[in-house]
């Protein structure tokens, strides 16, 4: 019985490319600087799925978002919202990787909010809001601007387009807001589209 011995190179020769990660070096974020591990200058930490500063930080210091400079904003995200790794090789992390949109994709993301806004009577008023976002199912309809699915149970109001809201909870005692705002009545965990 003959032994055939392959060399590495063989054996990887037949193998589709790995998949380029943030330990590389290699990968870039929107704003054309090099990720690295752990969290950088915003907030970000694209290793971990996470995102931990103010919601201008999240938008590397818009003009826009000036007006929410002091809000603070955590976010944690799957690997179809946003991956730790660019396996189609363009030197981004992959979006909705292997799947043609968002729709249909599996992703989810949640935002913790909380701020402080001085009240009418020039008492500090301090809010808290908490949201649980997917993208909507490939046989998903949205109409009058609600997601549903095919059986026509709500999966929750339309968001960016492609999303579904599935959980809000806001909390300012200054308006009185309290708890739970919306839930979705068929699956309001995450991971479950």
């Amino acid at each position: 019985m003959a032994v055939l011995f392959l060399s590495p190179a063989a054996v990887t020769a037949g193998k589709p490319n790995a998949c380029t990660t943030i330990q590389s070096g290699k990968l870039v974020a929107s704003d054309g600087s090099t990720i690295e591990p752990g969290f950088d200058e915003w907030g970000y930490n694209y290793q971990a799925r996470l995102f931990n500063g103010t919601y201008c930080d999240a938008y590397r210091d818009a003009t826009w978002c000036q007006p929410y400079k002091d809000d603070e904003l955590s976010m944690k995200w799957n690997d179809a919202w946003l991956s730790n790794k660019d396996c189609d090789g363009d030197g981004l992390l992959d979006r909705h990787y292997d799947s043609p949109s968002y729709i249909g994709s599996g992703a989810w993301l949640t935002n913790h909010m909380a701020g402080s806004y001085e009240g009418d009577d020039g008492q500090m008023c301090r809010w808290t809001y908490f949201v649980k976002i997917v993208a909507a199912p490939d046989d998903a309809i949205a109409d009058g601007g609600v997601w549903y699915g095919a059986d026509d149970t709500e999966i929750g109001p339309v968001i960016w387009g492609s999303f579904a809201v599935i959980q809000e909870v806001s909390n300012d005692a200054c308006t009185g807001e309290n708890g739970l705002q919306y839930l979705s009545p068929t699956r309001p965990g995450l991971g479950n589209w």
